[in-house]
């Protein structure tokens, strides 16, 4: 049987042409921040992302290649991270910037010694699209890392402080991730510490992202106008998704805020 999406709102509309799909990042945008989702999602204004973003994709690359590769030295990873960290970077005015390559090292030797016992993935990022019947729009996203021998499906973290336990929002998107046959697991990095976490409740947390997104799908159908969608919401510059200086500046002369 075919799935045929239906508009959202009706066809022709810019809201229905500029958001056409969920993904669990943007459902935890919407979560966190409605009027940074109305920005990106409903204005097309994506904002750019800073070194600690970098870092996590550079990190990643680099576990990638270690664990596909279970001869190559930390230092052969290390280095592919750098390349992508340094043309991701390289017109980068973030502060920050330094800091974090620094820490890329041992991020990825920490992350190669908690993942490689599991061996080589069976796959990586790996495309998921789940059709709900309660929804409109298809929620889809990619998972880093699977083992499907071992049922087992791993996000990979990067961050400067360790948590106690997996954050909400990353719980519901490995939830989205994992199936009846697969178990979801957060792989956390610092730059002094790595350690993987069991996602628990995963049904609970995949329902809990059904339930947002039939809230976004709410919220859009009230208007076929963007700027409909700019006169109900008010970004909070307090909230670190407005840190930057080209986020502010938009606040001021969208919202006059």
């Amino acid at each position: 049987m075919n799935y045929i999406r239906p508009e959202l709102p009706p066809p022709g509309s810019p809201v229905s042409q500029m958001y056409t799909r969920h993904s669990p990042s943007a459902l935890n945008m919407f979560a966190m921040s409605s009027a940074m989702f109305v920005l990106e999602r409903v204005l097309g204004q994506k904002q750019t992302v800073g070194a600690i973003a970098h870092r996590g994709s550079a990190v990643e690359m680099g576990v990638a290649h270690g664990l596909m590769n279970p001869d190559a030295s930390d230092k052969a990873c290390i280095d592919i991270a750098f390349a992508s960290y340094d043309i991701r970077t390289a017109l980068s005015g973030d502060a920050r910037k330094e800091k974090m390559r620094d820490s890329i090292p041992d991020m990825i030797s920490m992350a190669l010694d908690e993942l490689r016992p599991l061996g080589p993935p069976s796959e990586m990022q790996g495309f998921i699209e789940h059709f709900d019947p309660s929804l409109k729009l298809p929620i889809v996203g990619y998972f880093d890392f699977a083992w499907a021998d071992k049922g087992l499906i791993i996000d990979l973290k990067t961050t400067d402080k360790m948590p106690s336990s997996i954050k909400v929002s990353h719980a519901r998107q490995v939830a989205f991730y994992t199936s009846d046959n697969h178990e979801g697991r957060l792989t956390y990095c610092t730059p002094k510490k790595c350690q993987t976490l069991q996602l628990e409740n995963a049904r609970e947390h995949k329902q809990s992202l059904v339930r947002m997104a039939r809230n976004v799908e709410k919220f859009l159908s009230q208007s076929e106008d963007p700027n409909f969608f700019v006169s109900i919401t008010a970004p909070d510059l307090d909230n670190y998704l407005w840190t930057s200086p080209a986020a502010r500046q938009l606040a001021f002369s969208i919202w006059g805020i």
